[in-house]
């Protein structure tokens, strides 16, 4: 299971605890795993250097799905074949998680609209974020490219 920046952000700003127990309930023994991208926009929205060194410490004894060579002219293919259709996402970063995702054959568990626009052209397996809810666990319709 990949896990996207989205879903960190609710757990961390949830100080009641339902975040934690349903992400406990989701992984129930199943790998989970982050994306650079995630480590990127975490640390880059550290409100100050004690913030910037904890969020550090805990983002080095995670695990990672890297990108390959494909990744980034797979993610630059989707942007474009999502705008073809008029289709929008706000930022290729999310398209990049995507084909990471996709190319290791991650679901992707997120809280982000945008995975769910993409799934309308790929096959993103996902699940949708809610930790007042079970999440729904999404196999998508394509939408033929022409």
């Amino acid at each position: 299971m990949l896990i996207d920046t989205s879903v960190l952000v609710t757990l961390f700003k949830d100080r009641s605890g339902v975040a934690a127990r349903a992400l406990r309930d989701i992984f129930d023994g199943r790998d989970y795993y982050l994306t650079r991208f995630t480590q990127m926009e975490l640390l880059q929205g550290a409100r100050d250097e004690k913030e910037w060194l904890k969020l550090s410490d805990y983002l080095a004894d995670q695990d990672y799905l890297e990108v390959t060579e494909e990744t980034w002219a797979a993610a630059a293919r989707l942007y474009f074949d999502l705008r073809r259709k008029g289709l929008t996402v706000r930022s290729v970063i999310d398209c990049c998680i995507a084909e990471i995702a996709m190319s290791h054959g991650a679901t992707l568990l997120h809280n982000d609209r945008d995975f769910a626009t993409i799934a309308k052209l790929r096959s993103l397996k996902h699940l949708q974020f809610d930790p007042l809810s079970t999440p729904a666990f999404h196999e998508p319709e394509q939408v033929p490219l022409r």
